[in-house]
């Protein structure tokens, strides 16, 4: 026989005083610190606790007796169910604030070695409708609010297209209308979710790993090009056929329709076979009267209008004259190698992704950029004194990581290889922190420059500035 769960207490008149990790906000409770998701500083609230651990506890919002002064109404009806979009309740200018001071606390308390006051970030111009691509999973039992489970009403049709509920592969909110990308995004995933209730279209059953309708991927560039890629779960010809075509005459601005038969357990499409239905295989951005060409499996920075202000944060710190041979680790398709190419003597880009290489080196060539180079591997294994011998001494190195930060063999060549300049890009403060602390062995920071991309998430890219001594 099971132990009996323990009954967790509610806890009366909290005040939640701070933002905390992951978008939570935070309290504390006589010597127990206290995560509450949605929470905004200066709430009084009865806090009902979830999980409770020796030395902190977690927990949501039972009652909201007090709001804070600085508490908005959220814009999104899915908001506090959807996972995503936590600070929707924070005003914009105090969203950003927070994030300075995550960044200001990562150098602080992780790197601990010295650096220049942070320039204020560089706040999102768009704070909706900001994001060029978007992702979508069809389901065939449609998670239910504990609204509407209280609702006493019946849901005999439980289709939805929507977001993954965090924590849950098999669990999908449908989504109504998301305020991220353009309104072209919502309009065209009802669309696709319509057309399949009206033709008796199978939605995908995530336990059982079956159905027609699987996942949806859109991407709308600045320049007004639309990529849509529709993922069936089944190989069915006439359907797939009968649906992207009523697709391609509802939405002829769509510029790049594809389709993908996936029928393995996960559903990433990176090894699986994209087929073109019409239009082109890519669709393009443009950055600074250059053209970047985005395949279906090619990354691109979500947020493109920021994305052109991060480069140049970037370009700018690395003070370049045009004589410069330099690195660009984890270069993606190339775009910073690209963005910076008129400017200087050599690039060479280096990337884990052979497919991401061969969209740089076709991006190189659009934009008929001579000096360019781009090599693919794993970077600890690619980036050796042999390699440097071989290409030549970088004057400059950027490095772009993904959010785990640099492996520490890469961290050693680049100390062997001592350039002149590093700038140290990054999706996540608290692993750039760990690895300007190795890299202070030799070099010491210059400058820091926040730059938010996401507006209403705790996430925050930051630029850093490093002179070797």
């Amino acid at each position: 026989m099971g132990r009996k769960k323990k009954d967790l207490p509610l806890l009366n008149g909290v005040e939640i005083i701070d933002v905390a990790a992951e978008g939570n906000s935070l309290a504390r409770v006589d010597d127990m610190v206290v995560f509450i998701p949605f929470g905004a500083p200066g709430d009084i609230a009865d806090v009902k606790i979830d999980r409770k651990k020796r030395n902190y506890a977690e927990g949501h919002i039972d009652k909201l007796i007090t709001p804070s002064p600085i508490r908005q109404q959220a814009k999104c009806e899915h908001f506090t169910v959807c996972g995503g979009c936590r600070w929707q309740h924070l005003p914009y200018d105090f969203q950003l604030k927070c994030k300075q001071q995550q960044v200001q606390d990562a150098l602080q308390r992780i790197a601990k070695i010295p650096f220049p006051e942070i320039t204020p970030i560089l706040g999102s111009e768009e704070i909706w409708e900001y994001r060029n691509k978007m992702e979508y999973t069809f389901s065939n039992k449609m998670w239910l609010t504990f609204d509407q489970m209280r609702s006493g009403e019946e849901f005999p049709d439980r289709r939805a297209a929507g977001f993954h509920i965090p924590g849950a592969f098999d669990k999908v909110l449908d989504i109504n209308k998301c305020h991220l990308q353009d309104d072209l995004g919502n309009r065209l995933r009802l669309f696709i979710k319509n057309f399949g209730k009206e033709h008796d279209y199978s939605f995908y059953d995530l336990r059982e790993q079956h159905g027609l309708l699987r996942t949806l991927m859109i991407r709308i560039t600045s320049i007004g090009e639309v990529m849509a890629v529709m993922v069936f779960g089944e190989d069915d010809k006439e359907r797939i056929g009968e649906l992207l075509t009523a697709v391609a005459n509802e939405f002829p601005e769509i510029t790049s329709l594809l389709y993908v038969v996936n029928t393995k357990v996960n559903d990433t499409i990176s090894d699986q076979e994209i087929i073109l239905f019409k239009g082109r295989e890519y669709i393009e951005e443009e950055m600074e009267g250059l053209r970047f060409r985005i395949g279906p499996k090619s990354f691109y920075q979500t947020n493109s209008r920021q994305a052109y202000r991060l480069y140049s944060v970037a370009r700018n710190f690395a003070r370049l004259t045009g004589d410069e041979l330099v690195y660009d680790l984890y270069t993606g398709t190339g775009t910073i190698a690209c963005f910076i190419a008129p400017h200087v003597r050599h690039v060479i880009g280096i990337e884990y992704v052979p497919e991401a290489i061969e969209d740089a080196k076709v991006n190189a060539e659009v934009n008929q950029l001579a000096n360019t180079e781009f090599y693919a591997g794993d970077m600890k294994n690619v980036l050796t004194a042999d390699f440097i011998a071989s290409h030549g001494h970088p004057d400059v190195m950027i490095v772009d990581p993904p959010r785990a930060g640099m492996h520490e063999d890469v961290v050693k060549v680049i100390l062997e290889a001592a350039p002149k300049r590093i700038v140290y890009v990054s999706c996540n403060p608290a692993t750039q922190a760990r690895d300007l602390a190795l890299l202070h062995e030799k070099y010491d920071v210059e400058a820091v420059q926040p730059v938010d991309m996401f507006p209403h998430t705790q996430h925050v890219e930051n630029v850093v500035a490093l002179t070797l001594r």
